[in-house]
């Protein structure tokens, strides 16, 4: 995931196939497709005005040169 400010951010198609999921504190809005679940962004919980983007859901992005964090997620706020 990359963080994006939602200036920043423009979904250009696809709203339809959109489902989304909240939980706990419903901060974080999580986006899912309808169609074959693929996880393709959410808005942030402790920063909400950014976007989480799955970079590897973005066509013709090359990823190559993006630094990969592992994280814990259990560990995570």
């Amino acid at each position: 995931m990359v963080k994006v400010h939602e200036s920043q951010f423009k979904l250009l198609a696809g709203a339809e196939s959109l489902t989304q999921y909240q939980f706990h504190t419903f901060t974080a809005t999580h986006y899912f497709c309808k169609v074959c679940g693929i996880y393709p962004f959410h808005r942030k919980r402790i920063a909400p005005d950014f976007f989480g983007i799955n970079v590897f859901c973005l066509e013709g992005f090359d990823t190559t040169g993006i630094p990969v964090r592992a994280t814990v997620g259990a560990g995570m706020p």
